[in-house]
């Protein structure tokens, strides 16, 4: 019995010194324990997790992998918040979350959001990859890869089933308009090139910007240099079908057109206001901004920055809305999070979550808006 108590008690120990994340231990000898009253709180809160992950192993029909209670247990905790943008991710899919950002990755070239609906829905396809030729759309759900249902909760494991090595298949089914489809789509190294631009008629420039990643802003500046170079005498900036990514590229991008002002800024939990600059420079020609329903997040801090400063006009329509700020953060173990920290506000204090940014000018036809883009341009160019 007394073997039992000690190990019992030793047990107790290792799990208070885990949980204990500030070292707030007071007193450890022999086998007394004395630690502050808020620790031990927060420990009967959480000793039920730990029994029950006990009996489990010890219990269960079969052999338990352990490594997967846990990982199990620590996307629960993030399901808690009800944040389809709050997740945990093991190894494999933190990794996966960084090629992105770094822009190779092996798959079909779709950009995901977990839906308010349960289903996983495409924020928008990346041009010239596999998912955009298979005719892939912004608001298609995703029912199934490979045959195997998938939902808004397991967006991660969804993400990497997509993944693969370059040319192998994969099917989807999804759902569009209340049908349902099924495509088998073949993966290549997706290579991000996420920025190009050419000279169009009446001396127009046009970027093209199809996501932020850790290139983009350096790749926008030496665009939008070769344009002016080449004497452009208005500019169209097209965010159509780009999901976002990276603030700090946002904003060295927001810094070449806006001039000196907040291009956004956020409000946390407590009330706190952070406010993102640009600084002085600013493009000093007439300027269109077109979006769609698939601009989100970065793309819709820069169009809304834009929109509020009068430095440009907004053209297509109404975007994603993504009005939520997330921090991604590795762990030690190679795994890591994304926790949604704050909302954000455009410049004039419009938070869009939920119902995006409306254009100044509606143009419903995709193959219209730029035509209408090139028209308000000729109308104001010097």
């Amino acid at each position: 019995m007394r073997f039992k108590k000690e190990k019992i008690l030793k047990i107790l120990i290792g799990i208070i010194l885990v949980i204990s994340l500030s070292a707030n231990l007071i007193l450890l000898t022999g086998r007394a324990v004395v630690i502050r009253k808020e620790d031990y709180e927060e420990y009967k809160k959480l000793s039920k997790l730990v029994t029950l992950k006990k009996f489990i192993q010890e219990n269960y029909y079969t052999q338990v992998d352990e490594q997967k209670l846990i990982d199990s247990a620590l996307k629960g905790l993030f399901e808690g918040l009800d944040d389809p943008y709050s997740q945990y991710l093991n190894e494999k899919e933190f990794k996966s979350l960084m090629e992105y950002t770094k822009g190779t990755y092996s798959g079909i070239g779709i950009i995901v959001t977990p839906g308010e609906d349960g289903f996983i829905t495409i924020v928008s396809p990346i041009e010239d990859t596999p998912g955009f030729r298979a005719g892939l759309k912004a608001g298609d759900k995703i029912l199934k890869v490979d045959d195997k249902e998938v939902t808004a909760k397991e967006i991660d494991k969804a993400i990497s089933m997509m993944k693969g090595p370059e040319g192998t298949n994969v099917k989807l089914t999804i759902l569009r308009d209340e049908k349902e489809m099924s495509l088998n789509i073949k993966r290549e190294e997706i290579r991000l090139k996420t920025v190009r631009s050419e000279v169009l008629e009446e001396n127009i420039g046009y970027i093209r910007i199809t996501t932020f990643d850790e290139k983009t802003a350096q790749d926008f500046k030496q665009n939008l240099q070769s344009l002016q170079s080449q004497g452009i005498k208005g500019l169209i900036i097209d965010l159509r079908g780009n999901p976002g990514g990276l603030l700090d590229q946002c904003k060295e991008i927001a810094d070449e057109i806006l001039g000196k002002g907040t291009i956004v800024y956020t409000k946390d939990n407590k009330g706190k206001k952070e406010y993102l600059k640009s600084d002085g420079r600013q493009i000093d020609i007439p300027l269109v901004v077109l979006i769609d329903e698939g601009s989100a997040s970065a793309s819709e801090i820069l169009a809304g920055a834009i929109r509020d400063h009068k430095a440009g006009t907004l053209i297509g329509t109404t975007t994603f809305g993504k009005g939520l700020v997330q921090r991604v953060r590795p762990l030690n173990d190679g795994s890591g999070f994304k926790l949604t920290i704050s909302q954000y506000f455009t410049p004039n204090g419009e938070y869009i979550h939920g119902k995006g940014i409306q254009p100044n000018i509606v143009v419903e036809d995709e193959q219209e808006q730029l035509k209408k883009a090139i028209e308000h341009l000729k109308g104001k160019m010097k």
